[in-house]
């Protein structure tokens, strides 16, 4: 009885090192050609280019962002109407996710999350289908309760972890960054906040901060800026008064106007879209 339970150890201690042998040297092999099969995704390198758009009969675009972009209405449909007169046997549908007093934290959950807006919800972004996407500035809603310094580095953050998500999972779409209109220093919120000229200026500065921040991230991963703040300004540098409602603080008319041609106009020049 004995001997059987001797030979048994025996016959167990061999397999257990036949056992320790397939770990050593077959796993790294099993490992080695997991790898080949499904390779560790390259990050993305960048500078930033757009990629190739397919002609069709229709294009989608996606514009997120706080109430700036909100202003531009549920269609944007003067962005529709100033795309047609370019592409004049195309069609145009805009999904407008902006969200008044939203800041730029809120971007990466627009994404990626069912949210909602006045009451309605709204898909994922990367959800749909489009062939843009344009991400406004946040710079109205700046992250104020964090140092300016700390705030700039949630910004880039945020805008790093949001682009990166966007381009893994919609690479054949194109992505651009949009400034909005530009910010008077003298009369900012005047129609809504009781400030002193000081305060109304550091509002100012905090939010310019923002807004310059957000080109600078753009500009150094060469995603293209469609840069509405530039050009409603003065060829003297001062704010133009006239693309600012009487709120001081969202475009007017004329705003929404330039707002909409600058986009159509960035997207024309620069053959987003096939003709």
């Amino acid at each position: 009885m004995d001997r059987k339970k001797g030979v048994a150890h025996i016959v167990l201690l061999l397999l257990i090192i036949v056992l320790a042998a397939v770990y050593f040297f077959y796993l790294p092999k099993t490992k080695n050609l997991t790898e080949k099969i499904f390779p560790t995704p390259t990050p993305y390198q960048f500078p930033y280019k757009n990629p190739a758009i397919p002609k069709n009969r229709s294009y989608r675009i996606v514009i997120v962002g706080d109430s700036i972009v909100n202003a531009l209405g549920l269609n944007a449909n003067t962005l529709r109407e100033d795309l047609i007169s370019y592409y004049p046997d195309s069609e145009f549908v805009t999904y407008n996710y902006g969200y008044p007093s939203t800041n730029v934290l809120s971007l990466y959950e627009r994404l990626t999350e069912k949210t909602k807006n006045n009451g309605a919800e709204n898909v994922a972004i990367l959800k749909q289908g489009f062939e843009l996407i344009i991400i406004e500035s946040f710079g109205n809603n700046p992250l104020s309760q964090f140092p300016l310094s700390e705030g700039l580095q949630k910004q880039d953050d945020e805008l790093e972890k949001s682009v990166l998500a966007i381009l893994s999972q919609k690479p054949n779409a194109a992505l651009a960054f949009l400034t909005p209109i530009a910010l008077d220093p003298v009369n900012y919120a005047r129609g809504s906040r009781d400030l002193s000229p000081q305060v109304r200026k550091q509002w100012v500065e905090e939010r310019i901060a923002y807004i310059n921040n957000h080109k600078k991230f753009a500009e150094e991963k060469g995603i293209p800026v469609i840069d509405v703040f530039k050009a409603s300004l003065k060829p003297n540098g001062e704010v133009d008064r006239t693309y600012i409602s009487d709120d001081f603080i969202h475009p007017s008319k004329k705003g929404l106007e330039l707002i909409s041609k600058s986009i159509a106009d960035y997207i024309f020049n620069n053959k987003i879209f096939p003709k």
